[in-house]
């Protein structure tokens, strides 16, 4: 029996007629790799979809303490007091001296209603942090009005209470504890992320099409022609992708529980519960949950073709390196088949050179077979995973 300090998960995802992650000009984001531009969708899309989901195994359903990424927490903390009788002008100080404080940002009075109390870059806050900013922040209100002596009390608050502040567990929300959150506060804690996430690209070379289409207006007038309200063209793409996750467990737990990475594995196994779940859910909302731009014109939903997870304590390594030549469109078998092959060949070849380091279950709708690996359906890939990390053994 080894430690599961990583699960690794692997999937194929198949998009046809999609543009699922564009860039700056509009275009589907590509990727040069082995000689071959492929089409990829970025590891910050991905965790964007997946962070967001709305559905059984939304991370949401947890029941721990989630964060919202914004500009204008101190315009939120701002609202609130208002709401609850603080005075415009008392209000506005105090969130005002809020945003010095944390960024060294001062308002912009130039500007009006959310604008004047901006960050320059959204942050990540955890809701458990903004409802304790917002009730230290109503206390001080209550108990001075002059903007100066509000500006004091709140660098005072801040500056005795950092270490509190960044002990908070789960403070800066689950979010963080998954996927980090850097930030240049003194007051506010960085975390290191547990989740590390691979952009997504094709196994094969890149396929796009320009999409040329016309609005047609149900109200026509004479000078209108054939009563077209509007010619443009946009980008699609097809493929099937290969994506790659790592969780490390020690960080996941470390970041849930508020203890040293190190102690993950020597605390009791109902201290790493949490942990277990979030990989569960994790889990499903990778393979089920799809990005894509355009959703109401593609419909870019798809749920995946195959996933290997593997759980183990040497260090991770992607199976990417199997589509570094791309695959050729056309074979003797379908190409979800034909690359599902390429990742087991890559799987045995590494097995061979360094042993079999990792404990494995799979999920494959085709016909395939994976080097020391069970196939499972995704509710048991989800109770493995979950009860891997609650053993401490795999």
């Amino acid at each position: 029996m080894s430690l599961p300090r990583f699960i690794q998960i692997h999937t194929l995802h198949t998009y046809p007629a999609a543009l699922l992650n564009r860039d700056d000009a509009g275009l589907a984001k590509r990727l040069p790799y082995g000689g071959a531009v492929r089409t990829r969708i970025s590891s910050q899309c991905l965790k964007r979809h997946w962070r967001v989901a709305d559905d059984a195994f939304a991370l949401a359903n947890l029941g721990a303490p989630m964060a919202t990424r914004t500009r204008y927490v101190a315009e939120l903390v701002r609202q609130r007091l208002v709401e609850q009788g603080i005075d415009e002008p008392r209000a506005f100080a105090t969130a005002e001296a809020l945003l010095e404080a944390l960024f060294g940002d001062k308002a912009d009075k130039k500007k009006e209603g959310a604008k004047a109390l901006q960050t320059g870059q959204a942050v990540l806050f955890g809701n458990e942090e903004i409802a304790y900013f917002t009730r230290r922040c109503r206390d001080i209100a209550s108990d001075f009005a002059e903007p100066a002596a509000i500006k004091a009390e709140i660098a005072k608050f801040l500056k005795e209470e950092k270490k509190n502040i960044e002990t908070m567990k789960l403070g800066s929300g689950l979010e963080s504890a998954l996927f980090g959150r850097m930030v240049t506060s003194d007051v506010l804690a960085n975390r290191d992320a547990s989740v590390s996430v691979a952009h997504a690209f094709t196994v094969h070379e890149a396929q796009v099409e320009n999409d040329y289409f016309t609005v047609v207006d149900d109200f026509p007038q004479e000078d209108d022609g054939a009563g077209s309200a509007g010619i443009f063209d946009t980008e699609l793409t097809s493929g099937l992708y290969y994506g790659y996750v790592v969780v490390d467990v020690p960080q996941l737990v470390a970041n849930l529980e508020g203890i040293a990475p190190k102690d993950a594995f020597a605390i009791n196994a109902d201290k790493r519960e949490l942990a277990g779940e979030v990989t569960q859910h994790l889990l499903h909302l990778i393979a089920t949950v799809s990005p894509g731009a355009k959703r109401g014109s593609t419909a870019p939903y798809d749920w995946a073709k195959f996933v290997l997870v593997e759980a183990g304590d040497w260090q991770p390594r992607t199976l990417a390196a199997a589509f570094h030549d791309p695959l050729p469109l056309k074979g003797d078998a379908p190409i979800r088949t034909r690359a599902a092959g390429k990742l087991a060949a890559e799987l045995s070849a590494l097995d061979s050179a360094y042993g079999m380091p990792t404990a494995r279950r799979f999920l494959a709708l085709d016909e395939v077979a994976m080097p020391g690996a069970e196939r499972a359906t995704l509710s048991q890939l989800g109770e493995w995973v979950t009860q891997t990390v609650r053993a401490g053994e795999c």
